[in-house]
């Protein structure tokens, strides 16, 4: 699986990339169909509370997968986001089996 992170108006650090490529790594668990994975970390207004916005789109042999939450902390936002993945892929999984 190819992984693409991006970070908008701010620079993400070794430890952040890390993390995310940690968890969207474990998403292949789930399917072997995973060509490519992109990752979009955004930092909206500073000032307010819930500022990051995580955005991740799979691109699968079929079809695509797409998740965009918004959390207190980038690492809540990916945990968001694979768990949505997650019952994603597990569906199309299913529908391609009947």
């Amino acid at each position: 699986m190819e992984l693409t992170i991006q970070s908008v108006n701010f620079d993400a650090t070794d430890q952040l990339k890390a993390f995310v490529e940690k968890k969207i790594k474990k998403l292949e668990r789930f399917s072997d169909d995973i060509i490519q994975a992109e990752v979009i970390l955004k930092v909206i207004k500073p000032e307010s509370v819930k500022n990051k916005d995580v955005v991740v789109k799979l691109n699968l042999r079929q079809k695509e997968a797409f998740a965009n939450k918004i959390a207190n902390t980038f690492e809540e936002a990916i945990d968001l986001c694979t768990m949505a993945l997650e019952k994603q892929i597990i569906k199309t999984k299913e529908k391609n089996e009947r």
